[in-house]
């Protein structure tokens, strides 16, 4: 009796620690959602830098590869969730904050496409238009379209949000680290001009996603190779 009691407390212990083991490994994401948005965002924010700054355009928005991203990104999900890893309940708060992020990331694009448009139609119906004075006498004035000035640093902002969410939680310090020099990177974007907004952008996406999707996903694969080796 007393070697078999031994034996179920050995069983036991066994059997708890590959719980907390398997626990453990939901604190490593495999990195591939955040090198994936940090490489897409990040392109094309730089690639619209390069169109403001040289006035030149590349026949379509790049940023419709930001919204085809999203394909991508579900099947990762799809793929993760087949695998059958335990999730706690940080790990389900944490997916509702991105699908908050996403929502209102969709509807800041919509309103920066909506308003401009919607609000030359509604100006026009009073019977007034906005025009572009130059004070220096040296072109004539020219119609212009209503836009939000320096718009690009909502976006910035947004971005630090749920990157500094998910590092608090995971106590991942690169994406912590990210997350506030883009806070700083809004308050400089606030003082610059629209293109240098897409160029401090770029730097966003880098800190928030691409660094740290790098970092998460060597350890996830070292992890994984040290799993394979046990």
């Amino acid at each position: 009796m007393p070697n078999q009691n031994q034996i179920t407390e050995k069983e036991s212990l066994e059997i708890i620690t590959s719980m907390i083991q398997k626990a453990k490994g939901t604190y490593y994401e495999t990195g591939i959602g955040p090198i994936l948005w940090g490489s897409v965002v990040s392109f094309a924010s730089f690639v619209t830098f390069l169109q403001m700054k040289y006035e030149f355009t590349i026949g379509f928005d790049v940023w419709l590869l930001v919204l085809f991203a999203i394909i991508p990104q579900i099947m990762i999900s799809m793929r993760e969730k087949k695998t059958g890893r335990i999730k706690k309940y940080e790990d389900d708060a944490l997916d509702t904050v991105w699908l908050v992020f996403g929502i209102s990331l969709f509807c800041l694009i919509v309103y920066r496409n909506a308003v401009p448009s919607v609000t030359t139609r509604l100006i026009a119906a009073e019977g007034w238009q906005m025009m572009k004075h130059y004070t220096d006498g040296s072109k004539p004035d020219e119609p212009l379209i209503p836009f939000v000035p320096s718009f690009y640093s909502i976006y910035i902002m947004l971005y630090a949000f749920p990157t500094l969410v998910t590092g608090l939680v995971k106590k991942f310090r690169p994406m912590i680290y990210g997350a506030i020099l883009s806070y700083g990177l809004f308050v400089m974007s606030c003082f610059t001009t629209s293109w240098n907004d897409m160029l401090l952008g770029t730097i966003t996406a880098l800190l928030c996603w691409l660094i740290p999707g790098i970092l998460l996903r060597r350890k996830y694969l070292a992890q994984k190779t040290a799993k394979a080796n046990v």
